[in-house]
């Protein structure tokens, strides 16, 4: 039976958009990334990530605007208890791709991280670095779970356990030293 795995210029073309051939006005793509994309990234930070991207081309005389709509899921740590959750991702991000004459030079000049130049001869766009990108953007910064669900069944207890002993602790020490320099006042 033969096999329909891509290879890897062909994964490769999937993420190219060859908009030479494209009428002006708006055309949608749609991809699916699951683990193997992140993992081919180099990134271990969000493992089984089930990704949709939704974008949204543009196409204009001179320049392109993308619109990327980000959903899915992945699994990340609670930043309290250790434990892994399963977040959903949602976001949009907005890039201007823009044809010009000396696009590296113009790339090295811009400040804008949503601009983006590529050279007038150029007949494809490469959107699987964007790809990743927005969907580690999607990932919020803190992870935890929810306040309702502390101390629950998904939580680690242990940790929580050692937290709360920890600041205990903390507390305690804290008491202790404000006054401890106020004392040598009482004795006179």
């Amino acid at each position: 039976m033969p096999s329909f795995k891509m290879d890897a210029m062909a994964q490769k073309r999937a993420f190219e958009i060859a908009f030479v051939g494209l009428k002006p006005g708006i055309h949608e793509f749609n991809y699916e990334l699951n683990n193997q994309f992140f993992v081919e990234k180099g990134s271990q930070d969000f493992p089984n990530t089930q990704a949709t991207v939704k974008l949204l081309l543009e196409k204009n005389t001179g320049f392109m605007l993308l619109k990327f709509e980000v959903g899915g899921t992945t699994d990340v740590i609670c930043d309290r208890c250790g434990n892994t959750l399963k977040i959903t991702l949602w976001d949009e991000f907005k890039m201007l791709v823009k044809m010009v004459d000396n696009p590296e030079e113009m790339n090295d000049q811009e400040e804008d991280p949503d601009v983006f130049y590529i050279s007038r001869n150029e007949s494809h766009l490469s959107v699987s670095d964007w790809l990743y990108e927005f969907v580690a953007l999607s990932i919020p910064m803190q992870n935890m779970c929810e306040e309702k669900e502390i101390g629950g069944s998904k939580c680690n207890k242990e940790v929580l356990a050692k937290l709360a002993e920890m600041e205990k602790k903390a507390a305690d020490h804290n008491a202790q030293s404000i006054w401890k320099g106020l004392e040598k006042f009482k004795e006179n």
